[in-house]
Parts: C-alpha cells; structure tokens; sequence
C-alpha cells in the first residue's frame, strides 16, 4: 500500500491506490513512478516512443501506452502527474486538465512527498545529477540510507531511484519551469547558476534570482553548500553556508592535491579543518572531483566517517552517459555525456584531455533544442573549436518546433577546428573511416541530451568487431 492518497496532506497516512503519469518514462517522471510502484500503488502512464528504457518499466509492473487516447488513460485514478514538457493541446492533458481529478505538476508532488522529511537538494544548471547521484550512494553506502530520485542512471543500482526505510530523501532540484521553488530544503548543494533555460527566464540575471529564491527556502536550520564564487548567493542572509572549490583554499571543501593514478584520480580532501586522505574517484573530468566534494561535505554532516567515505567513493560507478566510458583499448577510447551546454562541452573536453593528454580528440555533438542553439551558438562554436575534430549532428527539437535559420551549421560555420555536419545515417560510417585512418590512439567523445545516445552502443560494437 501507498503512503499517498491525500496529495495535498502528504505528511498523513493516507493512500493513494492508483496513480497516472502523463511522460512516464522521462528521466525525472520515471523515478516518481518507481516510487509510487514500491508504495504499492497501481502506476500507468502515456509516453510518446516505445525506448529500452520504457520497456524496463513495464518489465516493472508500471502499464505505459503509446497513443494518445483517452480510453487508453487510467481516468480513475487518485492521482494525475504531468510533466512541464507535455504538449498543451496534448489530448489527455486537456482531458484531466478539464476533469475533477487530483492533476499535479511533478515538481509539486516532489515538494509535497519531501517537504516533511529531511530533504536534501541538489540544483544546478550543470553537475546535479552526477552530484545527486554522488550523495545517494555516499549515503547509502555508508548505512544512512536514503530515498532518492535522481535525473539519471545510477550505474551502482542501475536506477534513477533509490529507497531506505530512513527518512532522508535526496532530490535532483530541476531549475527547468522554475521546478525546484516546490523544494524546502534542509540541506541544499547548488552547483552552477549558468545562462540556461532562456525560452522560460529570459536572462541570465533572472535564472540567478530564481536560485537565490531557491536558497532562501532551506528550512531555517538547513545548510546551503555551494561553489565558490556564486556571489549571488551571498544575498541569502539566513544560510548557514559551505563553500567548496577544487583547489582554493578559500573555500571551506578543497582538493590539497591531485594525483593522477591509471585513468582515475585519487586526492586528498581538506574539509574545514579536516583532512581526509587518499580519496579515489574513477569517474573523469575535474568537474567531477568539485561535484565529489560537494557530496563529501553532505557525508560529513551526516556523520559518516572518513573511512566509510573513502569506501563508498571507491566503490562508486558514476551515472550512465556522465563521462562514462563505454569502450578502450590501446587504439580508441569512447566516452558517452549528456553535456548540451556550452559550459558542460567545456568541463567535459577538459578533463577528457586531462585523462588522455596522449590521444587525439574528436567530439560528435548533437545540439538540444533550436532555443538553446540559438542563443548560444557563439559559446557552442568558441568550445567545439577546442577538440582536435568535431562531428555535429542535426537539431534534436524536443519539445520545440523549428526556428527559420536556427540549424547546426549555425554553430560550425563559427568554428576554427576541422568540422563536419552529418546526418545519424552517416555517422558510423565517418567514424569507421576516421578510426583506420588514425595514425596515433584516438579518444571519441559522443554529447548531446537528445537521441544521440542511440549510436552509442553501435559504435561500441563496430569497435568491439575491429578486434
């Protein structure tokens, strides 16, 4: 049996027997979902392709079709959950939207399920995921124990959701629709307050003021931990706040050294006036050491010792498509990312040269919505030019329709670097002649938040038959 059917009074023990998810198997619905499921509701849901993953969902036990009709729709249930990214003139959505049925946005029912538990969120216009995911394993590792609902896949549990009987939830704080301000905190990380999602704030100085309002909800005896130099965040008078940086010793979490050890990083961590040693990460890129340190600090206020710490970040297997390493051998290493901001392509290439200084670089980008595109085709340009080649693929649209003269060649007619725009059809084919024309041991690095993950795994098995 469920813990929610109440949806307005979600502290009670009410129940909630049957819930209906218009975007089940998105990312961030998905986990929802899982939860509902291990409640014991009944869970159904519309998404519009049948994928792999959605699929694994109904090997769960949660009912997903594929068309949008009403007599498909489980119209009685207790509860409706949509995502932002439904289309408005979508015919189910219009069909609750009309009924008196309980119709939520899923940032509300996060708000509601974690406003009366100890909450822990994570925001960030870059890094939250890998963070979140970061701070549910420390936790769970080190036998705290927690629910979490993450935006991506957990490689350790192979899951966007985790549960424990212990009252603790980790929550992914989506700025998207200005989603997290459902969110009252007791701990909250921030991570980054880039320009991003401008189709819904408009500017750059408006994105930050909805992280500071963010901020400003951490319940009066919470902890803001955040990156050194959001000075945005100075405004929140009322946070008791920690400050982390890779290497500034300013901040209050800090990298005293780094060292480099068979493609992995181990580190000693100054935490206040606390060392903790020999801290090793598999996961590349420095970006990732920062988003550690962030979920370190939220280890130590949770008493876990240095010991359990380090074991648990040993033992952590990062996020599907967050610098993961899909395939190497002496010749080609692959690399798949979900990065699809100008800022995010810049950390990733970074620490991809950092780890395979040795290698020549080439990046196949595929660009995510026409918006952002556009309004930052200039940034897109300026970082694609920094691998050694770059391979870009068409605009995946999402939930926009298509701007006149917002296409791909809008950023590689900007570029320096040898570039190419090419259709999926064609990808593999480039790829496989670059590979027996290389002449020294060659990194590719596949990014984008759209489908490009799809010619992931064919890749790896063109690799895999070179051999």
């Amino acid at each position: 049996m469920s813990e929610v059917t109440d949806i307005s009074n979600i502290g009670s023990r009410t129940i909630a027997k049957e819930v209906y998810f218009l975007g089940v198997a998105g990312i961030g619905m998905s986990a929802l979902a899982r939860y509902f499921l291990s409640k014991g509701a009944k869970v159904s849901g519309y998404d519009k392709t049948v994928t792999s993953f959605s699929k694994q969902l109904e090997a769960e036990g949660i009912d997903i079709h594929y068309t949008d009709d009403v007599k498909l729709a489980n119209t009685n249930a207790d509860l409706v959950i949509y995502t932002p990214a439904i289309p408005k003139d979508h015919t189910e959505f219009q069909y609750f939207l009309n009924a008196k049925v309980n119709l939520k946005k899923r940032s509300e029912v996060l708000g509601m399920i974690t406003k009366d538990r100890f909450n822990i969120s994570v925001a960030g216009t870059h890094g939250k995921t890998t963070t979140s995911a970061m701070v549910a394993h420390l936790l769970q590792h080190g036998g705290v124990g927690c629910t979490a609902f993450l935006g991506g896949i957990a490689t350790n549990y192979n899951s966007n959701f985790m549960s424990s009987e212990n009252q603790v939830y980790v929550v992914e704080a989506d700025e998207y629709d200005r989603s997290f301000l459902q969110l009252f905190a007791d701990m909250a990380i921030i991570t980054s307050m880039d320009a991003d999602h401008l189709d819904i704030y408009g500017t750059s100085e408006k994105i930050q003021d909805a992280f500071v309002d963010f901020a400003k909800q951490i319940k009066p005896t919470g902890k803001l931990i955040a990156k050194l130099g959001l000075d945005r965040l100075k405004e929140v008078e009322h946070a008791n706040v920690l400050w982390y940086d890779l290497k500034n010793p300013l901040a209050d979490i800090y990298c005293k050294e780094i060292r480099i050890v068979e493609g992995a990083y181990e580190m000693d961590v100054q935490y206040c006036n606390e060392l903790i040693a020999n801290v090793q990460l598999s996961m590349g890129g420095s970006h990732n050491i920062e988003n550690l340190l962030a979920a370190v600090a939220v280890a130590k206020e949770m008493k876990l010792s240095n010991k359990e710490i380090c074991a648990a970040v040993k033992d952590f297997k990062g996020v599907k498509r967050r610098f993961e390493k899909i395939y190497a051998d002496e010749q080609t290493v692959l690399i798949d990312d979900y990065a699809h901001h100008p800022e995010e392509l810049r950390t990733l290439i970074a620490g991809v040269k950092e780890l395979y200084a040795n290698r020549k670089c080439m990046v196949v980008f595929q660009p995510h919505l026409f918006s952002r595109t556009k309004d930052h085709a200039v940034g897109f340009a300026e970082v694609l030019s920094i691998p050694d080649e770059t391979l870009l693929l068409p605009i995946y649209p999402a939930r926009e329709l298509p701007m006149e003269g917002v296409t791909s060649e809008m950023i590689a007619e900007k570029m320096s670097n040898v570039r190419a725009v090419i259709g999926a059809d064609q990808l593999l084919k480039n790829l496989s002649a670059a590979i027996s024309k290389a002449t020294e041991p060659l990194v590719i690095v596949m990014a984008g938040a759209g489908d490009i993950d799809i010619l992931v795994q064919p890749l790896k098995s063109m690799l895999e038959a070179k051999n």
